[in-house]
């Protein structure tokens, strides 16, 4: 229960001065704390008979009260800090229950749910789920690994823990993060047809946001959103009591007391209570300049600006109280206030000249009049038909249904409005005529009322007036007249007046107590049918209180009067109810500060007919209605606001920091509300307001917790602009106070905003809150200024955000070593130093990129930001530089594992236009050039031994064969290069052959060449040298060396070729050797890969002497490969040389050819012999087609397959050609003609089929012979008829093959 004497109540045993100081001080509402004290005063009345009795432990007796006294007053301190909180919490009642300056702001930005430790281990745990395909979504590798990269980053981050922890983390920031790595993913992808990147991202998102929410209920979640969100926005009266006493920690009923005995509920109380202070805070100016009691200002003629400021702050609260609407109160009275400037309102604040008019006064009444039915009706017959009407002085007539006489009731109710306070009201029963000519239906009788609004509600019984020879003398009608109460009528009812002004006698007159606006109120006297009030009298000036009877003045039994200057109005009434009842009201309307006291004989007397409430609860004893009466009745102007308001925001701030939303600092709409309608009301200064809001956002982010910047940058302005002079709310005035606190708050921000910058990666990691690293920032250079219109140089921001990066790269730096677990130990193995290298250097990069992707915001603050990033940047990769060398020193001699770091480190280097060929990139470059000098001299020599020990000992088997045969064929030895390649499966060629194998034949020596010319070139181009000269000088360096391997490959198979060639038989048995084919394919793929190893980039510039090197091993190809071709035809045409000497021995007039002629001729007599000419055609063309063959399937190229084709043609052609010119004068033997005539058919249609064009097919070599054998063949015919067997130059498919 509410007990101000919970300190008192500990008998005679206390402690008289807590006991004093307790009854000056407010009540408190803390039973347990009266327990806690009483306990103490008996543990002091024990103790002293015991201190008494043992003097030798005086020592122990001392410790003891020691110990009690520390009790006491931490006892006495609570309870004084209890009592100030109560105090408090009844001027934010007072603010809630009527607001009239602020509203609750609609346009703030919506925060999100905290994110907390559970939720964030929940979190990971779905993402791992995700990672290890324990769910259901379907997904691409590329969105895999940006999961994976998101996870191992972000999630697991001790920064993200730490955020969580600060309370400053939300799901929308681990969207927003997910967001920005994925978006720098996404255009990083080639394009893909038909698919935007936009959609992929929206896809992705969509994704995320199903592994985040897991399997929880959608609509469970959408609902518990919908409900935050609306918390966050606009909150109700009670939800606002709530809050404030959650903040302040009041109890229920404690709240339930002060609600009631603040009489929250009655609007009327609470306007007048605001008149009240209203008037205390003017009477307060008033004495401070009469006193001159002014606060200490920073210039003494502030002083009369001070008091111009206090009035005009005064003035305003009126003009904002005046410009609301009088409304009905009652527990259901919701309002919704603007802050509204000052109108022009009748009425003019502070002009006491100005005289209300009666038209000004203006009342509507509803009134409601229900007829249940009529009895003693006995003049007419029971089946006669009977109504009633009802009317209204000077408004329309109403009629009920008609009705028996037998039975005349109705129930029926009617409903009229008037502005008369005192109407007439008629109501006639009436019965049908039934005579003929009667036009008028017949009155029976009538009743006429005079209705108020503190009438009955229910209905009653009224004698009506009859005619005087009626049968009907106790006819009575039972009815209920209803007048409802308007607005702005606060009080009515009949007194006694008299008056020196209006109302000069003492008469009972009908008076009613109107509100006109918020600060006008009138007590007006009414006739009856009159809707303006006869006379009034306005309240404001008047003080209204209690009085004894006055002599001589007859009617009405208890007294009360109103009192101004030159006047005095008596009123009297008949009852003592209605009395406090009048009383109470005009109290409230004059807005006078002595409140009324009933006289003593009076106090218990209960007011039964008043439609307000008691002061303070029934059931509460006197010193429970003291302790009530001291919190609500304390005079706010005499109190110290803006410290009880520094207490208030303090609390309000702990329990926003403490709620379940991400605020950063930011109050909800609904706290918003209330602190500004507190400082409105009670004076509380802006600058006051926001340095302590200062002090409490810079406790909290001293202790880690995440508070925007740009809140913190939003009350710092306030306050130098108002310590400067700019009034920013209006206030001139500076006092030494305000000037002092915040000097120390500059410097205390400044101090804290230089630690911020400093580690930065730490306050705002991953770049949340968003947009704060810019805001501090910006915050900082708004602290640096001296005064708000000197700017501060840039040099000296530069200067400062400078060093504060500089001790940013060291800080970083060794979080990165604890991080990563990397103690310097100069004993370690070179291997394992290389290896923590490396992955201190994915981590370095890591961090940079993270710098680069989530802090770049400062540019848009300064524009030197990203040059101090990258100094910062270069700091802390020197702090790498020097670890990275000690360990690249203890590396062996000739040792390549270092080259993976160079890439790893080159890689990001060259891509940041800032780092690249910086100072740390340079000294990296020093450290590899005379690494990657020995590594190509000795690649270089290494591949030169290789050429000439694999040539030595080529067999020239292709490698396709040789791939076929690889558990026998032992491959051609790699190089020891720094590349990852393929371990060799044991059932497949190695996968660096799978291209050479589908395209080539090539020999195992030239293959390993150009694979190891390529690897080596492809190692240097992945080396990405930064420094132009330097790669323009590596890769000519590798061309040269490509093209004198290239020239020495070509003229060593051109050797082996020459000798295979001269071995070669030149019989019709001969056939192209496989190793002969393998040289052809040697030589091609050198031309092709000529031009991939030995052509610079066409964007360099190439000289004349390059261009002269190069053209000449092309030369040298093309030069082999002419040679090559035509020592192959050669062979070809020996061939046939050798066939066609054969057929030369049947010329005409030789003796061989008598001889085989008669032979044969002779041997046919007796033997079968068979067809002349035959075996030698036959073999001629099986020569032919078989070496076509071999050419056309061992041989790549097609082009040079058909070049030898063509020549191999052309020749064979010309060879018959000149054969047979040889013979013009001789006719051919029929086994020359028939051998010619099949190896020249059979030889055309071959090449043909081998895709011989016929402008070769038919060249005059061709149709030469073609003629010569035609004319041979027809004299043949001639002379020996089938002698030829069917054998014939012209197309036929019906020879034997």
């Amino acid at each position: 229960m509410l007990d101000p004497s919970s300190s008192e109540d500990t008998g005679g045993e206390s402690d008289p001065e807590v006991v004093e100081e307790a009854a000056r001080k407010p009540a408190s509402l803390s039973g347990k704390r009266a327990n806690s004290s009483r306990a103490g005063g008996q543990q002091r009345e024990s103790a002293a008979p015991g201190g008494a009795a043992a003097k030798g432990a005086r020592d122990g007796a001392d410790a003891g009260e020691d110990e009690e006294r520390k009790e006491r007053e931490r006892i006495q301190r609570e309870e004084e800090e209890r009592k100030t909180k109560l105090q408090i919490y009844v001027f934010v009642l007072r603010c809630i229950a009527y607001p009239f300056n602020a509203k609750q702001p609609t346009d703030m930005a919506r925060r999100q749910q905290k994110v907390n430790k559970q939720q964030l281990q929940a979190v990971k745990e779905r993402f791992l789920a995700f990672l290890n395909g324990e769910t259901q979504i379907v997904a691409d590798e590329a969105f895999c690994n940006a999961v994976r990269s998101y996870y191992e980053g972000f999630l697991k981050s001790e920064r993200v823990s730490r955020m969580v922890q600060s309370g400053g983390c939300s799901a929308n920031d681990f969207r927003e993060v997910f967001k920005k790595n994925i978006e720098r993913r996404i255009r990083s992808l080639p394009e893909i047809d038909g698919l935007s990147k936009e959609t992929v991202l929206s896809s992705w998102i969509a994704k995320y946001d199903a592994i985040y929410r897991g399997e929880e209920d959608m609509r469970r979640q959408t609902q518990r959103a919908h409900l935050s969100a609306v918390s966050e926005l606009i909150l109700s009266k009670e939800q606002l009591y709530e809050m404030f006493q959650q903040i302040l920690g009041i109890r229920k009923f404690e709240h339930q007391l002060l609600y009631n005995a603040c009489q929250l509920d009655n609007v009327d109380e609470q306007a007048a209570q605001i008149r009240r202070e209203l008037d205390g805070r003017l009477q307060l100016a008033e004495k401070i300049a009469r006193e001159k009691k002014y606060p200490k200002f920073i210039s003494a003629d502030m002083e009369a600006l001070y008091m111009e400021e206090l009035r005009s702050s005064v003035n305003l609260l009126m003009a904002n109280l005046e410009s609301l609407p009088v409304s009905k109160g009652g527990p259901d009275f919701k309002q919704k206030l603007k802050r509204s400037p000052l109108n022009n309102s009748f009425l003019d604040i502070g002009d006491e000249g100005d005289i209300l008019s009666k038209s000004d006064v203006v009342l509507s009444f509803t009134l409601e009049i229900v007829i249940v039915e009529v009895q003693g009706l006995k003049s007419v017959a029971p089946n006669r038909i009977v109504y009633c009407t009802m009317e209204v002085e000077g408004g329309e007539k109403l009629q009920t249904d008609q009705a028996e006489a037998a039975r005349p009731q109705w129930e029926t109710q009617g409903d009229f409005t008037t502005t008369h306070p005192l109407p007439s009201v008629k109501v006639k029963l009436f019965t049908e005529s039934t005579g003929v000519l009667a036009l008028d239906d017949k009155e029976l009788g009538r009743v006429v009322l005079n209705p108020t609004t503190n009438g009955p509600k229910q209905a009653e019984f009224h004698r009506m007036v009859v005619a005087k020879n009626s049968q009907d003398t106790e006819l009575k009608i039972k009815l209920a007249v209803r007048m409802d109460k308007p607005p702005n009528m606060k009080h009515s009812g009949y007194l006694y007046t008299l008056g020196q002004r209006v109302w000069k006698r003492w008469k009972k007159r009908y008076f009613v107590l109107v509100q006109v606006s918020q600060y006008t109120f009138a007590m007006c006297s009414y006739r009856e049918k009159k809707a303006e009030p006869q006379e009034l009298m306005q309240l404001e000036g008047y003080t209204v209180d209690y009085c004894d009877p006055q002599p001589g003045l007859q009617g009405g039994r208890v007294f009360f009067n109103a009192v101004k200057e030159g006047d005095l109005v008596m009123f009297a009434c008949d009852d003592e109810p209605d009395r406090v009842l009048w009383v109470q009201a005009m109290y409230r309307a004059t807005g006078q500060s002595y409140k009324p006291v009933p006289p003593l004989q009076n106090k218990t007397t209960n007011c039964r007919g008043g439609i307000q409430k008691p002061a303070s609860p029934i059931s509460l004893d006197p010193s429970q209605r003291q302790g009530v009466e001291e919190l609500i009745s304390a005079a706010p102007c005499r109190l110290d606001h803006a410290a009880l308001f520094s207490i208030l925001q303090k609390h309000t701030l702990q329990h926003r920091m403490n709620d379940s939303f991400s605020c950063l600092g930011w109050f909800s709409p609904g706290q918003v509300f209330v602190l500004d309608e507190y400082c409105a009301r009670y004076g509380v200064r802006g600058c006051h307001r926001h340095l302590s809001y200062l002090k409490g956002l810079m406790d909290y982010s001293e202790n880690n917790a995440l508070v925007d910047p740009t809140l913190l940058h939003y009350s710092y302005a306030f306050c130098v602009s108002h310590v400067h002079g700019n009034r920013p709310d209006g206030m001139g005035t500076v006092t030494a106070e305000e000037k002092e606190q915040f000097e120390a708050i500059r410097s205390r921000l400044m101090a804290l905003l230089d630690n911020q910058i400093t580690h930065f990666r730490y306050c705002f990691p991953f770049g949340r809150p968003d947009g704060a690293l810019k805001a501090t920032l910006s915050l900082q250079e708004r602290v640096l200024m001296k005064d708000i219109t000197t700017p501060v140089p840039p040099v000296d921001m530069k200067n400062l955000v400078q060093r504060c990066l500089e001790k940013a790269a060291r800080i970083n730096y060794s979080q990165l070593m604890e991080y990563a677990q990397i103690k310097e130990d100069s004993q370690a193995a070179p291997e394992k130093r290389l290896e923590d290298m490396m992955r201190l250097g994915e981590l370095c990069i890591d961090v940079l990129q993270q710098n680069d992707e989530h802090h770049s915001e400062g540019r848009e603050a300064f524009s030197w930001w990203p040059e101090l990033m990258a100094e910062h940047a270069e700091s802390f990769l020197s702090l790498y530089r020097a670890d990275m060398d000690g360990a690249l020193q203890v590396q062996p001699v000739d040792s390549w594992d270092s080259f993976p770091l160079f890439q790893l480190l080159n890689n990001f280097l060259r891509t940041d236009p800032h780092l690249c060929n910086g100072t740390f990139h340079k000294h990296l470059q020093d450290l590899f050039v005379p690494l990657v000098v020995r590594y190509i001299d000795l690649m270089e020599s290494s591949i030169a031994q290789s050429i000439h020990r694999g040539f030595e000992q080529e067999t020239w088997q292709s490698v396709k064969s040789l791939t076929n045969n690889l558990a026998n064929v032992p491959l051609p030895k790699v190089p020891s290069l720094p590349l990852t390649l393929p371990q060799m499966p044991s059932f497949s060629a190695p996968a660096w052959m799978g291209p050479l194998c589908e395209n080539t034949n090539g020999s195992a020596t030239s293959e390993d060449l150009f694979w190891k010319l390529d690897a080596l070139q492809m190692f240097v181009l992945d080396l990405h040298w930064p420094e132009p000269e330097f790669a323009k000088h590596l890769e000519q360096r590798l061309k040269l060396m490509a093209s004198d391997m290239m020239e020495a490959c070509v003229k060593r198979t051109k050797s082996a070729f020459d000798a295979k060639m001269q071995k070669a038989s030149k019989s019709t048995d001969f056939r192209v050797p496989l190793s002969v084919c393998t040289m052809f394919n040697v030589l091609m793929d050198a031309k092709k890969q000529c031009s991939k190893l030995c052509v610079l980039d066409t964007g360099q510039e190439i000289d004349k002497q390059w261009q002269q090197y190069h053209s000449k091993i092309d030369v040298l190809i093309d030069e082999s490969f002419k040679e090559m071709i035509s020592s192959l035809i050669s062979k070809f045409a020996g061939v046939l040389d050798g066939a066609l000497s054969k057929l030369s021995r049947y010329d005409e007039g030789t003796f061989f050819s008598s001889f085989l002629s008669f032979t044969v001729k002779a041997a046919a007599k007796y033997v079968e012999v068979p067809k002349p000419g035959m075996d030698l055609a036959d073999t001629y063309i099986t020569f032919i087609r078989q070496n076509q063959d071999i050419l056309r399937d061992r041989v790549n190229d097609e082009v040079y397959v058909e070049d030898v084709f063509d020549q191999w043609y052309t020749g064979s052609m010309k060879a018959v050609c000149v054969w047979l010119t040889d013979r013009l004068d001789l006719q051919l033997h029929t086994y020359q003609l028939k051998t010619l005539i099949k190896i020249v058919k059979k030889t055309y249609r071959d090449f043909r089929l081998q895709g011989v064009l016929d402008g070769t097919l038919n060249n005059k070599s061709y149709e030469t012979v073609y003629n010569r054998l035609t004319v041979e063949e027809a004299t043949a015919a001639v002379k020996a008829g089938d002698g030829l067997q069917g054998i014939s130059m012209r197309d036929s498919d019906e020879e034997d093959d």
